[in-house]
């Protein structure tokens, strides 16, 4: 690989010798690298998308859960909010959350055949599977954001809100890895933040549209990083943000 390429065993089984020839040739999947002030972004981590971790019933009473697929990153996920915590970096959450009497979600209901009146363990106002799970409870000094559409940033108050606190880096973790997670990674590419995906705290209910997207992000929208770097970056955030304040 050229320098500054990187490939991790989450997709690199899955890339051929031509492949391979194509990321070289083109140069793809260069490390951007990361700024100063980064925020924490927390997409969608629900119990419609997790289930309760050990039940039996997940796949009857949470049919859009991705299930035991979660757990291990919600425990990442929990490893990196708590160390932004910790640095003051800031913490921003989302819910995908519909209106259950007026259905406002859009066509996302014709693609997945859900819509008012499926259950209360999927993502309507009020119920249960809207819920940020116990292990990623927002403070009362963190911002929840409910969205109707994929991306954090759309139709949202986001990109102010990071633009007020001059945030420079996105760090984004939650699910699902191949929809609201990668939409979200776009759009933070596409207003030049830079883009770290912590690669274990990401999930989806399908491991090959798991692999695909981290791959893809890391060719082109962010940097798919190892937990630990991730972890070593915002330590030194948090070390540089307390000697600004002593």
């Amino acid at each position: 690989m050229v320098e500054g390429q990187r490939m991790t065993a989450t997709w690199d089984q899955i890339l051929t010798a031509e492949d391979r020839a194509v990321l070289e040739r083109g140069k793809w999947a260069q490390r951007a690298g990361v700024g100063q002030y980064p925020a924490l972004i927390v997409v969608d981590a629900q119990y419609y998308m997790t289930g309760i971790r050990g039940a039996s019933d997940n796949a009857e009473k949470y049919p859009l859960a991705c299930g035991e697929l979660a757990f291990p990153a919600v425990a990442a996920m929990r490893r990196v909010l708590l160390a932004c915590r910790a640095a003051k970096v800031p913490v921003f959450f989302t819910r995908y959350v519909v209106d259950p009497v007026n259905d406002d979600v859009g066509l996302f209901h014709r693609k997945i055949g859900a819509g008012v009146g499926r259950g209360e363990n999927l993502y309507f106002r009020d119920t249960h599977g809207a819920e940020i799970v116990e292990d990623l409870q927002p403070l009362a000094t963190e911002i929840v954001i409910d969205k109707k559409k994929f991306s954090a940033f759309f139709g949202t108050p986001l990109l102010s809100l990071l633009i007020g606190r001059r945030v420079d880096t996105c760090i984004i973790v939650g699910g699902s890895t191949s929809n609201c997670v990668r939409v979200t990674v776009v759009d933070s590419n596409q207003y030049n933040f830079f883009t770290i995906v912590p690669e274990e705290a990401v999930f989806d209910r399908l491991p090959i549209s798991h692999r695909l997207t981290l791959f893809d992000i890391d060719r082109s929208y962010g940097d798919v990083m190892p937990l630990a770097e991730v972890l070593a970056y915002v330590e030194g955030v948090g070390a540089r943000n307390a000697a600004h304040a002593a």
